[in-house]
């Protein structure tokens, strides 16, 4: 389904603007602009950031630069001016940035692509000439390194992972500053041919004047990025260098667990472990590279954040590890999620079962499917072909049990040997960067010595489909859209589990246009979507979008797919105002409509709404939305049981955060619901950074969510009336309110030598009350238990028992109140010792304590504190002392390229 909830109105205003002349289009605002590189005939420069070595007098340098912020257009309130060199090894460029306040500029020293509110020089490049894609690279006024690779034809849209190694220094003086940087051909990707023409773009901001300057001012009415740079030429002669990268590591790990159990054979308290392996980088021609990594290691990657899931679905964290973060973006595609990179290594989806695991004391499991090797291509031809796939496989992963009486051990296979592979090909079209594209997924499971795993999952999974783009008008309108499918196989119990799963539910009793087949070995399904949309233009915007999964469309093998069965519409119109007037710098106006059906016609959601940002005079930023939901039905709260109405629902949501150039940067954000049948939901989240001082950065975010749901699914029992065809659905109204605070402090001893501490302590507690059942099928009132001739009564152990006066039955619920505390921590001293080549020092933390009404799991750490009872102020701090694991992680890695 194309993005949805953003923005709109009504379809014949949108319908209006889709019917505009689309022959109407500006000057690209990068015609006519070159500038030129001269070849360096003796000595290279010297990368000082001084500007001083001889080949800088035979430059050409140029500065015609303007704002794009504040004044679209206006001068620059500094001067700069910038030149390029270049060798056959290397492109140099040379830069002077005067300044009227030298002084005042900061010059804060952060890590590698972390500038905070520094002053900086971006230099973007786009060596193919494609118009599409492109590389960033920027150094800030304290001398710190970025860079990224644009797969896109937009500014904000980065890889992250991109890590050339290049060079950069910076110098002062009384007029201002310059920079000077060394980029090596051999970290590029362009075409081999005599004359090279590459696309161009510079850009300066000055944060002490909320400044932005560019060589090519791209009008913000405008979308698009490289598709309108000018021209950098005059380098003839130079040759694509095909390298291959080597970097081996080496890491070493002692772990300490606060509360391994007594009797524990597994763990005593402590362990240790040596490992190895290394990353391959090979570039095959001027046009694609090969990554591969064997025995990856990731044990430098943040922890995902804490959370209590109580929904039915899945939640799904952004990718973290470096070799799946790189080129990610076009493995994904623009399509379904077909991919995601977080089940390759992921946490093993199988399960130990049989008699020995029910009698065993202790049962060990591993926390993640060891990769045991991937590879990825990645690449653009002169054709305007990109190309990208993804080769991986894990191992077989056991469990290993242990019964205490007999001493003996017996592993138990939860993970089988899986292969995934992953491939796309994206075509564009024309001069407007029209594209059109096709993914493919695959992924096969092997269930030698693990048959029992087979009736847990698939055994195959294949997925695939095209997508396209056409840009229309210069890119001021766009019509895109999908068209997918998906198919799996595997044993019955396994295909049976897919079909009952939370993104099916095929056994729901009340409909009849799929049917639960317990003797199914495959299932396989579609996808559908087509939106148009304007896309820019100096005021109006806005999009107009159908979708549709066919029940039986699944991706969970190798993608992510929350349901299916979904039919989707959406329309949203936006008014913006670019020109700074009195009042504003910017601001916005957007109204937007959505709806869904299932494929039995029933509405399940809709929703309409407003939303509208400010950025005022002083650079301040305001937001302000809301929403309202009429009452609609469900098809997912029963969890495989009949339909069941939602009431309606509201709410607000507002903003306000200071401009981006201050040294304090803030921004403060709430919002309120509320619900037809008592549902309500508060939140309010403060984000601060601070530089306390040039090498240290310091920011803070604390949340507080607290939210009453009177539908919460508890169980399902026997017993019920015909109206619910047999069954008791039961529901209860949990209270649950949520305190957490993620903190980040770094110190930079140098741009190559940080130090960065992230710390979330969390804390969430859940009372649970007026228990209660659905009436019948499609209803939205239950029938709370202590009326209508039921009884309900809290036993000695806090559980509860259920007595029905009407059918005489009596049945046990469970008290699902609980607290949460978890604390989670990573501390990493980095020191890059040698281009390319990094030493890591690493202390994570992990503490849990999960306390329940009814019984205790894992560990309770609060014996004198009522589940369900609420955070109390202390609590973020008592997360400091629950037991918890300890890791210490020394690990090295070494770059050696090959020419």
């Amino acid at each position: 389904m194309p993005s949805v909830r953003r923005h709109p109105q009504t379809l014949i205003l949108l319908i209006a603007f889709l019917a505009a002349p689309l022959a109407a289009q500006t000057t690209d605002p990068g015609d006519g602009k070159i500038a030129r590189a001269v070849r360096v005939t003796g000595s290279a420069p010297d990368i000082d950031g001084h500007l001083t070595d001889s080949a800088w007098a035979t430059a050409e340098w140029f500065s015609d630069f303007h704002q794009k912020d504040p004044v679209e257009g206006g001068p620059p309130t500094d001067s700069t001016a910038v030149a390029f060199l270049y060798d056959d090894d290397a492109l140099y460029v040379g830069a002077r940035l005067w300044s009227t306040r030298v002084a005042e500029i900061p010059r804060p020293v952060t890590r590698r692509d972390q500038f905070s509110n520094a002053e900086h020089l971006v230099v973007s490049l786009d060596p193919y000439l494609d118009k599409r894609t492109g590389y960033s690279f920027s150094v800030s006024s304290g001398g710190v390194l970025g860079e990224s690779y644009h797969p896109e034809d937009e500014e904000d849209r980065r890889d992250p992972a991109y890590n050339p190694v290049w060079e950069a220094k910076v110098s002062f003086d009384s007029l201002g500053w310059s920079v000077e940087m060394r980029i090596p051909f051999s970290q590029l990707r362009f075409n081999k041919q005599t004359v090279q023409e590459w696309g161009l773009n510079v850009n300066r901001w000055q944060p002490g004047f909320n400044e932005d300057v560019y060589w090519v001012v791209i009008p913000r009415a405008q979308t698009g990025f490289f598709s309108h740079f000018g021209t950098l030429v005059g380098m003839n002669d130079i040759q694509p260098q095909r390298t291959a990268e080597f970097i081996p590591y080496i890491a070493g790990q002692a772990s300490f667990v606060g509360a391994p159990g007594e009797g524990n054979p597994f763990n005593d308290g402590s362990s240790s472990d040596l490992r190895a392996g290394a990353d391959f980088k090979v570039g095959l021609g001027s046009n694609l590279t090969l990554d591969a990594t064997i025995n990856p290691d990731f044990g430098q990657v943040e922890a995902d954040p804490a959370e209590v899931n109580l929904s039915a679905f899945e939640t799904f964290f952004r990718e973290r590890r470096p070799f799946f973060i790189e080129g990610n973006q076009l493995l994904q595609g623009n399509g379904p999620g077909y991919y995601y990179s977080r089940r390759i290594g992921g946490q093993p989806r199988g399960y130990p079962t049989g008699d020995f695991v029910d009698d065993a004391d202790f049962v060990d499991e591993p926390g993640y499917a060891t990769i045991l090797g991937a590879a990825k291509l990645t690449g653009r031809t002169t054709s305007g072909m990109s190309i990208g796939a993804l080769a991986a496989l894990t191992q077989r992963e056991y469990a290993t049990a242990y019964i205490a009486d007999s001493n003996a051990f017996e592993k138990i296979a939860v993970e089988p040997m899986t292969f995934y592979g992953i491939a796309r090909v994206q075509q564009e079209l024309g001069a407007s960067a029209s594209t059109i594209g096709v993914t493919m997924t695959a992924l096969s499971r092997s269930f030698a010595d693990a048959a029992p795993l087979s009736l847990q999952m698939n055994s195959e999974a294949f997925t695939g489909g095209a997508d396209w783009l056409a840009r229309l008008g210069g890119g001021e309108y766009q019509i895109s859209g999908h068209a997918g499918f998906s198919y799996i196989g595997g044993s019955t119990d396994a295909v049976t589990l897919v079909q009952e799963s939370s993104a099916h539910y095929f056994q729901r009793p009340d409909q009849d246009y799929v049917t639960l087949d317990p003797n199914r070995t495959s299932l396989s399904g579609y996808s559908l979507a087509l939106e148009a949309e304007k896309a820019s233009g100096r005021h109006w915007t806005g999009a107009i979008g159908v979708g549709a999964e066919s029940p039986g469309f699944e991706l969970n093998d190798a993608g992510r797919l929350s349901n299916a069965d979904d039919i989707d519409a959406e329309v949203n119109v936006n008014y913006r105002e670019n020109t700074p007037g009195k009042t504003f710098q910017n601001y916005r106006f957007g109204l937007f409509t959505d709806a869904g059906w299932n494929f039995g016609g029933t509405r399940t959601y809709s929703i309409v709404g407003l939303n509208t940002s400010q950025t005022w005079k002083n650079f301040w930023r305001t937001y302000f939305g809301g929403y309202y939901r009429p009452a609609s039905t469900s098809d997912n709260l029963t969890r495989g049981g009949p339909l069941m109405g939602t009431g309606s629902q509201g709410g607000v949501e507002v903003s306000v955060g200071n401009s981006e150039g201050s040294s304090i940067r803030g921004n403060l954000n709430g919002s309120v619901s509320t619900g037809q049948y008592g549902q309500a939901s508060q939140r309010v989240s403060l984000f601060l950074l601070a530089r306390p001082g040039s090498r240290w950065q310091l920011s803070v975010e604390p949340r507080w969510n607290h939210s009453v749901n009177p539908r919460q699914y508890v169980t399902a029992e026997t017993g019920g009336t015909s109206a619910t065809y047999g069954t008791r659905y039961v529901f209860a109204s949990v209270d649950q309110t949520t305190l957490s605070m993620q903190l980040r402090l770094n110190y930079s001893f140098s741009p190559k030598l940080t130090l960065e501490v992230y710390a979330e302590p969390f804390a969430s507690s859940g009372d649970y009350s007026q228990y209660g059942q659905l009436t019948a099928s499609g209803a939205s009132t239950l029938q709370t238990y202590g009326t209508d001739n039921t009884s309900i009564v809290q036993d000695p152990d806090g559980n509860y028992t259920v007595t029905d006066g009407n059918s005489g039955q009596v049945f046990a619920l469970p008290n699902n109140n609980f607290n949460v505390l978890s604390y989670r921590s990573n501390a990493v001293l980095r020191w890059e010792y040698r281009p390319g080549s990094t030493l890591f020092l690493i202390w994570q933390q992990n503490r849990n304590s999960f306390c329940s009404g009814g019984y205790d799991s894992g560990i309770c750490f609060q014996d004198d504190v009522e589940a369900g009872s609420g955070i109390r102020p202390g609590d973020l701090i008592a997360t400091r002392t629950v037991p918890g694991d300890n890791l210490f992680v020394i690990k090295a890695t070494y770059w050696l390229s090959i020419h």
